[in-house]
């Protein structure tokens, strides 16, 4: 614990282009990998396997722009990943219209700094820490950080900054800040210290149990053998068949695919631990798997991809098959990742995220303002009526209320 408190005339700020550029174990010490929730996006092994591999780098519109903040004698106490941007790409927070709007306007929207894990809607630290550090010290820490992000931008001319899927508390820190706040949802599954799938079921109406029950037949009756991989186990073919379904997904939806083939050889060296690859075989060929992140307490579903289009197959190999892994190893939540409102009728109800953007232009700024005064309105009674349409007894939704 620090006895001296850092004051803001005892700390240096520094602009980092690589995360290389910051010794691993300190960034973790921020980024609260010791602690019992422990989020693998935040992990520094996770942000260098991106930019090692060229999936995130200045050509690709992602330039690190990380800040760390370290005491009088070096010793880092503070950090946030941070990117100048050419795009909107690979964040699922959309602001397309206020780029749109600006630039119809006369003002330049991009670059923009972007505070994120790129290509992830995963709420996680975004104000990291370190661990050393008491409740106090840590927000005025956080309250530099926040600081330090509105002086680069200013530096750097852009017209704003986004920080998406930021903690509650976080966001709160930011809108104290100047900053906008905008919520949105996604649909978690949350282990109510189930022993079993069909235990699992036991929560829900008798009709969903067995709507649920049928497509998980189904799924398993097609031909396809499903094989959970983990670690070590995951080998070079498995990520190459992978790549291939990531690929061809990305294709269809987004028109490009952000990550190369290397950063999953990158994440397997280098975050074996926290890897779970869920992969459907005919006979011994791959024709379709779903990657997810181990948390300390959360197992994280990222990419789907296949080459077969079967009756509940994606169901199976990303929302059951989680289930099964999150309760086998006594997981508190499931994060089934963006969008998706079947999730809802499968078990994962709706969850607030968040977000917090500075804008520099007050004109501009007003107009998101009244914006997103609306939309949050909008989306608080989305989720409300959304968590009434869920699947379980009362008894067991009553227990779940609250999210």
């Amino acid at each position: 614990m620090n006895d001296e408190r850092p004051s803001a005339d005892t700390l240096t700020a520094k602009v980092l282009t690589s995360i290389d550029a910051v010794d691993a174990t300190a960034w973790d010490a921020c980024a609260g990998q010791d602690r019992h929730d422990a989020n693998p996006f935040v992990r520094h092994a996770f942000y260098s396997a991106l930019e090692d591999s060229k999936s995130v780098c200045a050509e690709a519109g992602w330039q690190p722009q990380h800040i760390v903040l370290e005491d009088a004698d070096g010793k880092m106490l503070a950090c946030t990943a941070m990117y100048l941007k050419s795009h909107s790409y690979g964040e699922y927070v959309f602001d397309h219209g206020w780029a749109n709007a600006f630039q119809r306007a006369g003002g330049r929207y991009y670059p923009k700094l972007q505070c994120a894990v790129p290509f992830t809607p995963v709420t996680g630290p975004r104000l990291m820490v370190h661990s050393d550090e008491d409740d106090v010290s840590r927000v005025e820490l956080q309250t530099t950080l926040i600081g330090t992000m509105v002086e680069l931008a200013k530096q750097r001319r852009v017209s704003s900054v986004h920080v998406t899927f930021p903690t509650e508390s976080e966001q709160q820190l930011m809108a104290e800040a100047g900053f906008l706040p905008r919520i949105g949802e996604q649909y978690h599954w949350k282990n109510e210290g189930y022993g079993s799938f069909d235990n699992f079921l036991e929560a829900m109406s008798s009709r969903k149990r067995k709507n649920i029950r049928k497509e998980r037949e189904k799924a398993n009756g097609v031909g396809v053998r499903i094989e959970t991989l983990v670690g070590a186990d995951i080998k070079a073919h498995h990520w190459d068949a992978f790549y291939r379904f990531y690929v061809g997904t990305s294709d269809r939806k987004w028109g490009q695919a952000y990550l190369t083939r290397e950063f999953f050889d990158l994440l397997s060296q280098r975050m074996a631990d926290a890897v779970v690859l869920v992969m459907g075989f005919e006979g011994e060929k791959p024709v379709c798997g779903a990657i997810n992140l181990r948390g300390g307490n959360t197992l994280f579903g990222r990419n789907w991809g296949g080459i077969v289009d079967y009756p509940f197959l994606h169901f199976e190999c990303c929302y059951y098959r989680a289930i099964d892994f999150a309760i086998e190893h006594k997981l508190a939540w499931v994060e089934a990742g963006a969008q998706g409102q079947h999730k809802i009728q499968r078990g994962y109800l709706p969850r607030a995220t968040y977000s917090a953007h500075w804008i520099a232009d007050a004109s501009f700024r007003q107009a998101v303002a009244n914006f997103l005064d609306e939309e949050r309105e909008a989306v608080a009674q989305r989720i409300e009526a959304l968590e009434d349409w869920g699947p379980f007894k009362k008894e067991q939704k009553d227990s779940t209320d609250g999210l």
